[in-house]
């Protein structure tokens, strides 16, 4: 599988036709040297902006920050993973055995979707 880039933005603003200048004209932005910077992933954008993109783009920002929305799943999925064993390690309490019910449950959706 190729690598993922973090985002698409230039990829979507490119098949619109439109210059950086008129995304951040249409989104509100000073100029369009923050949306260079947004497209060659050295800002990330703001939730607004993100909005902003997807609406415009007509893309889910899942879809348009694919890469970035890989990373951060493989992230919380880990870290959701460290979580239950932290918790059976230590937590014997209905409260505790509750939270690894509930987060294994998560994890099994995800592996259901990704299956």
């Amino acid at each position: 599988m190729p690598a993922q880039l973090p985002n698409y933005i230039r990829t979507y603003r490119k098949r619109a036709r439109l210059t950086q200048e008129d995304v951040a004209f249409i989104i509100g932005s000073k100029s369009g040297a923050g949306i260079s910077r947004h497209e060659r992933f050295k800002r990330t954008p703001d939730l607004q902006t993100l909005l902003a993109y997807e609406m415009l783009f007509r893309t889910p920002v899942r879809s348009l920050f694919d890469g970035t929305h890989r990373k951060v799943e493989r992230k919380l999925l880990r870290r959701i993973r460290l979580l239950i064993r932290k918790l059976k390690e230590t937590g014997h309490s209905r409260r505790a055995q509750r939270k690894v019910e509930i987060l294994s449950a998560y994890l099994e959706e995800r592996a259901a979707v990704q299956a």
